[in-house]
């Protein structure tokens, strides 16, 4: 293993080992409540968010230790999403990163309280972050806030639920993705920046970075709806009868928008004058490893 691989596996495990150090403790909190929330942040997965974190701070000077709990901090509030979007009332979703989902595991009452638990500990944790000044903390906690709410995730997870069989125009389309995925992966790779003390040029040029790689991977989620291939771990064609990337473009079309978005991705970091360090390899490595098994 090459020295920036080992580098990667030692910043991935430095998320796993914090991530079950910020999970409630069974013997302090109500035990049912306390394993629905392990279950659903612990269960095996990229950390592709907290990466992001990780790999823009050490982009401009920064230490992961620096940024580790902000990192964990967006990896909590994907945990809490994922809860949410599969239930019964959402997406209805069996499984999730080859296991049960939350509800289905525990029950839809103690997999809506775990969502919500997660999700305000993640401010928490970003308000306990001792690494950061107030000013970070609040400015973090701000555009961790936006991501979520009326203008980012609910606001994306709301548009998918409207008439799901209506047509959408692409424009439509790329709106209600970066709602539904970009707007975490933005803020994430901007947390670590601003961590870092980044440029607001720099920042803007990682948050384009990872704005279309939200696109992108949005889209390569609709086609493997479709075509099939690697086992996700996840449902498929749950996306039969409602307006995607693929029922509007096709399939080829829809490739050609995302090695289209991958494009600007990396045009993104490298307008702003970055992108010499992990950050673009490792995303861009892993999104084609993704693309090769399916």
């Amino acid at each position: 293993m090459d020295d920036d691989a080992a580098f990667i596996e030692q910043c991935r495990a430095a998320v796993e080992r914090r991530l079950a150090e910020l999970t409630p403790d069974r013997a302090e909190h109500p035990r049912r409540l306390a394993e629905a929330a392990r279950y659903a942040l612990l269960s095996p997965g990229k950390r592709f968010r907290p990466m992001l974190t990780l790999l823009a701070a050490r982009e401009f000077g920064a230490e992961p230790p620096m940024a580790l709990d902000a990192a964990c901090a967006f990896e909590m509030v994907h945990a809490a999403s994922l809860i949410l979007d599969d239930l019964p009332c959402m997406d209805n979703a069996n499984l999730r990163r080859g296991r049960n989902t939350t509800h289905r595991e525990f029950d839809e009452a103690t997999a809506i309280l775990a969502s919500v638990g997660l999700l305000n500990r993640a401010y928490g944790v970003l308000a306990e972050d001792e690494g950061l000044t107030p000013a970070l903390k609040t400015e973090l906690s701000r555009r961790l806030s936006e991501a979520v709410g009326f203008h980012g995730l609910v606001a994306g997870q709301a548009m998918d639920l409207e008439d799901r069989g209506r047509d959408r125009s692409p424009a439509d389309l790329e709106l209600l993705n970066h709602r539904k995925t970009g707007v975490l992966m933005v803020a994430a790779a901007q947390a670590g920046a601003l961590i870092a003390g980044a440029s607001e040029e720099a920042v803007r040029g990682v948050g384009e970075f990872a704005r279309c790689l939200g696109l992108a991977f949005q889209i390569h989620d609709d086609i493997l709806d479709v075509a099939g291939g690697a086992d996700l771990g996840k449902d498929l064609g749950k996306d039969a009868g409602m307006a995607t990337v693929v029922s509007v473009l096709g399939l080829d079309g829809a490739r050609a928008a995302l090695e289209g978005h991958l494009e600007a991705a990396r045009a993104g970091l490298a307008g702003a004058g970055v992108g010499k360090g992990l950050l673009a390899p490792y995303v861009l490595a892993l999104f084609e490893a993704r693309k090769a098994a399916a």
